[in-house]
């Protein structure tokens, strides 16, 4: 390198250098001339909002200045400034619920919803006060966490109201709640606005923390706490993945997550990220039955939201805080249903599909929803009265044919003679008619009915605080009897429902018993003693602490069923007609079914290979 190139490489370098500190100088001219703006501006800012009035809906915090700091906390003099101190309570308010809004944090207060009471009759809060920890944390040039400042009431209307956080270098962070009329749902913007030289350039997400204590509202913890829940829905899924059901879990999702639902038996508050968030992290957590708070449970959520780096950033999300109703809940068109349990593929769909929009009818003419459950539950019987007809039509031909049964058992007493025994007897159905599978396909195809029962009553909102007799509750056990202490199984209730239900049940088993197996055939003595004892003792425990409308649809479904049998068998079924029949095609020859003829191959081929091994 020549002595030219050298000078020529030093003079650019001072040229640089001066420029770099001429740059300098003048961009910290530029940004203390910004920050005495700003600060003058944020004085101005909060003395405007001592004049705003705000109408609370619930017992006011009175605002207050921060406290100053005797040492500073961050770097920035304007979030050392609104550090701290008490918050404002701003209330929208639409036909649907009241929600409080606190300026600590600038997040949900509490969460009123109209036309609904706890059991006890006092308001019911989704969010009750304090209820809610909400907060936002972001590396702005320094890690923050929005619950730690008093946010700034910047504008307020009827149904919206916008929280600003300043930064003394420019920019602020704003979190807007806009309430919709006539409806549960709230929509809310946390945006970043002017602050692209504040938060670098590196920092692509955000953290969003919500912890909610959801307190009880029901009669029954155990009932309640059984059908409360965290759900949360990932994109493409047919379901969400649910945890809880009385029972205190956590989950991580690594991957996208569209919302998540904080569930009580009947309500709910959803929070959904209109553009995913990109992972979570759920926890839920059961208080227990005796704590004094009278809270249900603690559910917890950390999600993380990805964003575009830029001067302005705009994340939108949706709440949604109200019942848990299935209509409600799908017209928002985003899977909320989802989290109503109604059972698998099948047992769902019929639930969709013919159980709601058959007791939706029914409510429209009839106030008293345990005549609803009564019609509904005839109706069902007379659809499937056919099952029940081809299953106890068949049960008694079986019961018919024991004699003649039992002489076939004694032609063919020879372990050898087992496939002649079988062709004989199944010889002996044909002349009769009957099907020995037509006693139990038919009641296999009311069992999906039976679940979604099971799944609806618990679930169904509409029957919640309705009365019928002497249940005040159809939602919840009917306590005829209060022990004051829990007992194992039974609980600390007797539910008078349950106990009819299954008197019935073992009456109806009993019943069909009787019309079925030989009396001496030990494989019957142990059905008889499931179907008529365990059974009826087991859906006692169970149903004891569940819902009385399901009880009580057992209970009448039992009885119906019992009418059925009872015209059946002394109309349309008759024993020694079947008797008939045999003797009358007895030494007659039969058509052989594919069945049959296969299972005669067999029986040769079995003969075949026994005469073989004889000769050998």
């Amino acid at each position: 390198m020549d002595k030219n190139t050298v000078i020529g490489f030093i003079l650019i370098a001072a040229i640089l250098f001066g420029f770099t500190f001429y740059q300098n100088r003048q961009a910290r001219k530029a940004a203390e001339w910004q920050a005495q703006q700003d600060s003058i501006a944020l004085a101005q800012r909060i003395m405007e909002v001592d004049t705003v009035e705000v109408i609370p809906a619930v017992p006011v915090v009175p605002a207050v200045q921060a406290v100053p700091q005797e040492k500073a906390i961050y770097k920035d003099d304007s979030l050392n400034s609104l550090h701290g101190g008490e918050g404002e309570i701003v209330t929208l308010e639409n036909e649907k619920i009241v929600m409080a809004l606190t300026s600590k944090g600038a997040q949900p207060y509490s969460v009123q919803v109209k036309d609904y009471r706890n059991y006890d009759s006092t308001d019911l809060y989704i969010l009750k006060p304090d209820g809610s920890d909400y907060s936002v944390s972001v590396y702005a040039g320094e890690y923050i966490q929005t619950k730690d400042f008093n946010f700034v009431v910047a504008e307020r209307t009827d149904s919206s109201v916008a929280f600003r956080l300043p930064f003394s270098g420019g920019g602020y962070i704003e979190q807007l709640y806009t309430i919709h009329k006539g409806e549960y749902r709230v929509d809310n913007v946390l945006s970043f606005n002017g602050m692209g030289n504040v938060i670098p350039r590196n920092v692509y997400s955000v953290d969003i923390d919500w912890q909610l204590t959801v307190p009880r509202m029901e009669k029954s913890y155990k009932n309640e706490s059984q059908y409360s829940k965290l759900d949360f829905y990932q994109p493409g899924d047919k379901k969400p993945v649910e945890m809880g059901r009385g029972r205190s879990n956590s989950k991580n999702a690594a991957s996208r997550v569209s919302w998540f639902a904080f569930q009580q038996q009947f309500f709910s508050a959803i929070m959904r990220s209109k553009n995913d968030f990109s992972s979570g992290k759920f926890a839920i957590n059961f208080v227990d039955q005796d704590d004094d708070s009278r809270d249900l449970m603690v559910c917890n959520s950390e999600m993380r939201q990805e964003f575009t780096p830029g001067q302005t950033v705009a994340l939108p999300f949706e709440f949604y805080f109200g019942p848990s109703d299935f209509k409600t809940l799908k017209s928002y068109d985003q899977k909320y249903e989802k989290i109503i349990p109604l059972g698998g593929s099948l047992v769902g769909w019929f639930t969709r599909f013919v159980i709601i929009p058959l007791f939706d009818w029914l409510s429209k003419f009839i106030s008293s929803y345990g005549l609803i459950i009564l019609i509904m539950t005839i109706i069902i019987k007379i659809v499937v009265l056919p099952f029940t007809y081809k299953s106890f039509a068949s049960s008694a031909g079986m019961q018919a044919l024991q004699p003649e049964i039992a002489k076939i058992n004694a032609r063919y007493p020879n372990q050898d003679d087992a496939m002649k025994k079988q062709q004989a007897t199944m010889n002996l159905y044909k002349r009769a008619g009957i099907s020995p599978m037509g006693g139990c396909l038919p009641t296999l195809l009311t069992f999906p009915i039976l679940w979604a029962m099971f799944r609806f009553f618990p679930a169904s909102i509409q029957l919640r605080q309705q009365p019928f007799l002497w249940a005040d509750d159809l939602s919840a056990p009917d306590s005829i009897i209060e022990f004051g202490a829990r007992i194992p199984l039974l609980g600390d209730h007797l539910s008078l429902f349950a106990l009819l239900m299954a008197v019935t049940m073992w009456a109806y088993s009993k019943l069909m018993m009787n019309n079925q197996t030989a009396p001496n055939d030990p494989n019957a003595k142990s059905m008889q003693f499931m179907s008529v004892w365990m059974m009826p003792i087991m859906m006692f425990f169970v149903c004891n602490n569940l819902s009385s409308a399901l009880s009580y649809y057992y209970l009448i479904s039992q009885l119906i069923s019992m009418l059925q049998i009872f015209l059946i068998k002394k109309f349309f079924v008759h024993p020694e007609k079947i008797l008939e029949k045999v003797r009358a095609t007895e030494g007659k020859p039969l058509p052989k079914s594919k069945w049959q003829q296969r299972l005669e191959e067999a029986q040769k081929l079995q003969q075949q290979q026994a005469r073989n091994g004889r000769r050998r």
